[in-house]
């Protein structure tokens, strides 16, 4: 890599993780390109040169901090032989991802109905779709021997992600009553249950 390119790498680098903090101590009101050029000391025409748009920084946030939950799930996934434990280490890793890195697993839960997802919606699942498929290879041949539900793909992930997202989202939006350490003890079982053939 030329040193043209690694400048140009770190500047990117430095613009996301800056987006990533102003949106930690602002919220989504505070997230505004104003905020992340002041905090990161990169102007504006660098913003857009290297993401094209405001949107197009959010879109390459959102798909880093995806792709950090992607790679926590799937190395957890590769320490585990049997369909139950597989499960029950995805539902496990997706709450311990978010309580260690409430930053990303917020700004994921945020950007869930944001118009910069729907506009990058190619680029952002060009991206996931390697880890996306990981995920589905370890839980094809489970399916296919019997030891869980044989389903639509999307149905399965709708009963082994929904109830932990859902978890996540309340617990980062601070509600009352809701113990993410509770959550992780019993969760794993509950949807390991769900998806048991």
């Amino acid at each position: 890599m030329s040193p043209k390119q690694q400048r140009g790498t770190e500047t990117a680098d430095r613009l996301l993780s800056t987006a990533l903090d102003v949106f930690a101590m602002s919220g989504q009101d505070g997230f505004t390109v104003h905020a992340v050029t002041s905090a990161s000391g990169i102007s504006l025409g660098s913003l857009y040169h290297h993401f094209g748009s405001f949107d197009g920084l959010a879109a390459a946030l959102y798909s880093k901090c995806m792709s950090q939950l992607f790679d926590a799930l799937i190395a957890a996934l590769t320490r585990t032989r049997t369909a139950r434990t597989g499960i029950r280490a995805l539902v496990a890793t997706y709450l311990r991802f978010t309580q260690e890195n409430p930053a990303a697993a917020r700004f994921i839960h945020a950007s869930a109905y944001a118009g910069y997802v729907s506009a990058h919606a190619s680029q952002i699942n060009a991206a996931k779709a390697p880890q996306l498929e990981a995920v589905a290879g370890w839980l094809r041949p489970h399916i296919a021997s019997g030891e869980l539900v044989d389903l639509p793909e999307p149905l399965i992930e709708v009963l082994l992600i929904g109830p932990v997202a859902e978890t996540a989202r309340r617990w980062l939006s601070g509600m009352p009553g809701l113990d993410i350490g509770q959550a992780a003890r019993v969760l794993p079982e509950r949807v390991w249950q769900s998806l048991r053939n």
